[in-house]
């Protein structure tokens, strides 16, 4: 365990010579811990349960004011149940929010128009849910997944692309494997390397290592790639036309950890402090066209077993006001290795 994480949890007043438990939850604690195969140490279990106790009342309160009309979103107990959100910062969102280097700007069209309603799933271009692991390697998947859906739309054929090859090496180019990265460092790689394995050929570890890629194997290319205008109908209009866009948005609250369906609304989200990439495939409206109703639909990469919370097949609804000022969303124009042509 890793010693700042143990630190966190005392500075949060739950040491265990303090600690006191809420008997009713047993059998729920009990069976929680073997679902997800959970083995504490003898000073670890006492405080690990005072956090799931925790964030098991918080989700029960939430989805009772959303039974009252309070919230546009429930929530549900899944595998990050004993961590904190600081901790799901540290471990789980790799996007380093520094400035990347200045780029092409995404010049939409003037006269278009964008639809009422986009879900590119419907049209082949998404892969299914892949799972990052305790690895900082948000930043990769998105980075995938808005190339597989540009190769699908020029090939017709959808394959799953390596993230492991994007952490073990995009280095150079000022990523840091499971430390964080950028989604704009991912694309220079590619850009830089003439290629992209596919994961089936160099497959996910959850771990950085040396760089393995072949170009024997590679299935992808990126020949550009260029920012998106910090404004709504720019971000519409891109995955409108283009396809599903990578974005990061700030995914460091409870709330979001504990997400299980509706449209997404956290009133403390920011702008600025943004920690996580992830994949918009779509947008629409919920019952009615208004702005309150309005949401992005986002590709995350947390499978949980128990429940498809993070699954695309479940649909992340993210409002607007948590998504339609990300600095760092980008288009993708790729190309077929000629090996593949």
């Amino acid at each position: 365990m890793n010693p700042t994480l143990i630190l966190a949890a005392f500075c949060l007043g739950i040491a265990s010579a303090t600690l006191t438990f809420d008997h009713s939850l047993e059998a729920q604690w009990t069976k929680w811990k073997a679902m997800h195969n959970r083995l504490y140490g003898m000073n670890e279990e006492g405080w690990r349960r005072a956090v799931w106790e925790k964030n098991m009342k918080m989700i029960e309160l939430h989805n009772q004011e959303y039974r009252e009309g309070k919230h546009s979103f429930t929530m549900a107990m899944n595998a990050f149940g004993d961590m904190t959100s600081e901790e799901f910062r540290q471990v789980m969102n790799g996007f380093q929010n520094r400035k990347p280097r200045k780029g092409k700007v995404f010049q939409e069209p003037l006269f278009y128009e964008a639809p009422r309603s986009v879900d590119w799933r419907e049209k082949g271009y998404v892969t299914p849910v892949k799972n990052q692991g305790q690895c900082g390697s948000c930043w990769a998947f998105s980075a995938t997944g808005a190339l597989e859906g540009q190769m699908f739309r020029k090939t017709g054929r959808l394959i799953s692309l390596s993230e492991q090859n994007l952490v073990d090496c995009s280095g150079p180019q000022g990523n840091e494997g499971c430390n964080g990265g950028l989604m704009d460092y991912a694309f220079q790689y590619v850009q830089d390397n003439g290629g992209l394995d596919s994961e089936e050929s160099y497959p996910y570890e959850a771990t950085e290592e040396s760089c393995k890629y072949n170009p024997k194997y590679s299935v992808a290319n990126d020949t550009g790639f260029v920012d998106i205008p910090k404004q709504e109908k720019a971000l519409m209009k891109a995955v409108a036309t283009v396809g599903p866009i990578s974005v990061a948005i700030d995914a460091g609250h409870e709330s979001f950890l504990f997400y299980k369906e509706g449209i997404y609304f956290e009133p403390d989200c920011s702008s600025e402090d943004m920690d996580h990439g992830v994949l918009v495939v779509g947008y629409g409206f919920e019952s009615t066209e208004s702005d309150n109703n309005k949401y992005w639909l986002v590709k995350n990469r947390y499978k949980l077993p128990e429940i498809l919370t993070f699954e695309i097949q479940k649909r992340i609804l993210i409002c607007k006001q948590c998504l339609d000022t990300v600095p760092h969303a980008l288009r993708h124009t790729s190309e077929i290795p000629r090996s593949l042509s």
